[in-house]
C-alpha cells in the first residue's frame, strides 16, 4: 500500500470531471420536476447522448459538434415521454421506465460500430496567468468547457428559479397545475419545454462521460448514473446548490475509491466501488430532513378540461 502515490492537487481536479455527467443530469431533472413532472427516463436519455455525441464528435472530429448533438439527441428523446405523459396522459413513472429500457437498448445498436474506437481530444480551456498558478491552476483553471458550463447552469437555474417571473410560473405549475391554468398559463407547454430541457442537460451528461471521462464508447457505460442524479434530486430537497454538493461529493468519493484500489489498499475492491453510492446516499439523507420544497404536484397527471 503506497499512499504517497496519490497526489491531492489531480484527485480534487479529477473529482470535478467525475462530478460533471451527474451535475448535469441532475440539474436537468431537477428543472423537470420543479415543472411537476417525474420522468425516470433519465439514464436512458443520458445514454443516448452518449452515443449520439461520441458519433458524431469521431465523424466530424469536433467534440463541440459532439457535444451540440448529445444535447440535441437528448432533447429529442425526451420528446417521447413528452408524447406519452403530456399528451397521451401515460402514467409517468411506467413511461420513464420504458424511456430508460429504450434509450439503452437503442444506444447498443447504434453504438456497435464504434467500440473499441477513440473520439477526438476535447481541449482544455487554458485561461493566460490562472492556470500557470501552482495549486489552484490544476484544480480551477485547467478544465474544458463543458464542465464550466454545468456550473454555470446550475448559477443559471438557482438564479432563475429564485428571482425571475419565468422561475414563479415554473414553480407555481409545479406546486398546483389547476390554479396555474385557471390564472392562464399554458401548463403542458411549460412542461414541455421544461422535460426538454431536462433531456438536453443529460444528453450533454451522458456525451461528457464518453467523450471526456472515459473517452471510448461501452455499451450501458453511464452505469446507473442517471438513477444516481434522479435520487440526487430528491435528497437535495430540489435546491440547485445542494444538487452541486451532493454531485461534488460523489465524484469526489468515486475518484477516492479508484485512487485506494490503485495505491493497493487492503480492503476488498467491491466494497471500495458501492462506497460513492453509498455515501453520497447517508449524507444526502441526513441532508433531506426538509421535505417543504417538494412540488406539490410532482408526479400527478394534468387534465386540462378541469
Amino acid at each position: 500500500m503506497d499512499l504517497t502515490s496519490i497526489n491531492p492537487v489531480l484527485l480534487v481536479a479529477s473529482l470535478m470531471v467525475a462530478a460533471t455527467p451527474i451535475l448535469l443530469a441532475a440539474i436537468g431533472e431537477l428543472v423537470v420536476e420543479k415543472a411537476g413532472v417525474l420522468n425516470l427516463g433519465v439514464e436512458g436519455m443520458m445514454i443516448i447522448g452518449a452515443v449520439s455525441g461520441f458519433a458524431i464528435a469521431v465523424e466530424t472530429g469536433s467534440p463541440l459538434l459532439g457535444f451540440i448533438a448529445a444535447a440535441v439527441g437528448g432533447a429529442l428523446l425526451s420528446l417521447l415521454f413528452v408524447f406519452l405523459t403530456q399528451v397521451a396522459l401515460a402514467n409517468q413513472v411506467a413511461s420513464g421506465l420504458a424511456l430508460t429500457l429504450f434509450g439503452l437498448g437503442f444506444s447498443a445498436l447504434i453504438g456497435q460500430s464504434y467500440v473499441g474506437i477513440r473520439p477526438p481530444a476535447t481541449g482544455q480551456l487554458n485561461i493566460p496567468f490562472l492556470s500557470e498558478l501552482d495549486v489552484v491552476g490544476p484544480i480551477l483553471f485547467s478544465h474544458d468547457l463543458v464542465l464550466y458550463l454545468s456550473i454555470a447552469i446550475v448559477a443559471a437555474v438557482w438564479y432563475m428559479l429564485k428571482f425571475t417571473r419565468a422561475g414563479l410560473i415554473l414553480r407555481a405549475v409545479g406546486e398546483n397545475h389547476d390554479a396555474a391554468h385557471a390564472l392562464g398559463y399554458k401548463v403542458v407547454r411549460i412542461r414541455i419545454m421544461a422535460i426538454m430541457f431536462g433531456g438536453a442537460c443529460a444528453g450533454l451528461g451522458g456525451a461528457y462521460i464518453s467523450l471526456v471521462r472515459v473517452p471510448q464508447w461501452t455499451e450501458g457505460m453511464t452505469a446507473g448514473i442517471g438513477w444516481i442524479a434522479l435520487a440526487l434530486v430528491v435528497f437535495a430537497s430540489w435546491k440547485p446548490w445542494r444538487v452541486l454538493l451532493g454531485a461534488y461529493l460523489f465524484g469526489g468519493v468515486t475518484v477516492v475509491q479508484l485512487n485506494l484500489q490503485a495505491a493497493g489498499v487492503a480492503i476488498p475492491v467491491e466494497y471500495l466501488a458501492m462506497s460513492p453510492y453509498l455515501i453520497t446516499i447517508i449524507v444526502l439523507v441526513i441532508l433531506s430532513k426538509d421535505k417543504s420544497s417538494a412540488p406539490a404536484s410532482l408526479g400527478r397527471i394534468f387534465h386540462a378540461s378541469h
